[in-house]
């Protein structure tokens, strides 16, 4: 080869050099914008989330959830309004539940979750809430239907925490509740000269003289629920007079309970009302009188002839069945 040919030959393979090079490079950079457009697109698809989301992170909640929380504070008040009006108990009460299995259960039993393994030991110094709290929690939950981000702040709980402390506590407290005597619901027993029946009814006339036979009261409840996407499940609870989505329930309360509180000192002072039978979570769209069926058969066959459950102008009396077994005021203007 000579000369000219061998200078030819090296211009050549550089410029094939050159080329890759710029190649290669134009390919870099092609890629370097790809990867920074998504990266900018999965910031802005971020913020327009966190515009929208309704939840708390950690830097927009108070640091320690035991420490300085609005919960501490309600907790540390020992009010018994303040305890009635946002967990539906008292002091006494709360506190009771708690002795009655609630703590040791919280303390004794590991969290479920699905990235440790459940036979491991509970670390509950390492948990957000002590016992109080997680049963705060849950009352809170229970009690009123606002919405999971108040209870973070209330709490003091990232998303995560508030779902995962809210199904574990939920499962103790109907543990613990179904172990408590206290909390059993039962329809009174007859016997000699009517039995328990007698006994309500005695309670009951030491204030209303007439009402002979009356041995409780039944009412119905609408708790509100949020609106379903499941089409069937939001027909069911819609309640059209009302115009709003509610689970329904009956209840039957006696004049008796028990004050675990105070001494009874007077014939009048156990006149606490005791939930003796209960109907719960029917659709909001049934009327009492379908919700109330188990109800209406213990009263026809449970209940001694003569006594009665005494109810509101707006509550059904029953089937014929049961005729007189539940009493109403008369209403505006009707005849005896």
């Amino acid at each position: 080869m000579n000369e000219d040919a061998l200078i030819f030959q090296q211009f050549t393979e550089q410029l094939e050099e050159e080329a890759d090079e710029e190649y290669w490079e134009m390919g870099a950079a092609s890629l370097g914008v790809i990867v920074g457009g998504a990266e900018i697109s999965r910031q802005l698809r971020n913020e327009r989330r966190r515009e929208t989301c309704q939840y708390l992170t950690r830097p927009e909640l108070l640091e320690n959830p035991r420490i300085a929380t609005p919960w501490t504070s309600l907790y540390d008040s020992r009010s018994d309004r303040a305890y009635i009006t946002t967990m539906g108990f008292d002091v006494a009460t709360f506190d009771f539940i708690l002795k009655s299995g609630f703590v040791q259960t919280w303390l004794s039993t590991p969290i479920p979750r699905t990235d440790t393994s459940r036979s491991g030991d509970p670390r509950p110094g390492g948990r957000s809430l002590d016992p109080p709290g997680a049963l705060g929690l849950v009352l809170h939950y229970l009690s009123s239907t606002m919405l999971d981000v108040s209870l973070q702040q209330i709490f003091a709980l990232i998303p995560a925490t508030v779902v995962r402390y809210l199904d574990f506590s939920l499962d103790i407290l109907l543990e613990v509740l179904r172990r408590m005597p206290d909390a059993r619901i039962k329809w009174p027993k007859g016997g000699p000269g009517g039995g328990q029946f007698q006994e309500y009814n005695d309670l009951i006339i030491v204030r209303h003289p007439r009402l002979i036979g009356a041995f409780a009261a039944i009412d119905g409840l609408n708790l509100p629920v949020q609106t379903s996407e499941d089409e069937d499940i939001e027909n069911a609870t819609y309640n059209g007079w009302l115009s709003e989505h509610f689970v329904s329930s009956v209840l039957v309360f006696s004049p008796k309970g028990k004050n675990i509180n105070a001494i009874v000192t007077s014939f009048t002072d156990n006149i606490l009302g005791e939930i003796i039978d209960a109907v719960v979570n029917a659709p909001g769209s049934w009327h009492d009188a379908n919700v109330a069926r188990p109800i209406f058969e213990r009263l026809r066959t449970r209940t001694p002839p003569g006594y009665y459950l005494i109810a509101d102008t707006a509550f059904p009396c029953g089937t014929q069945s049961i005729a007189g077994r539940i009493r109403a005021p008369l209403k505006a203007g009707q005849a005896v």
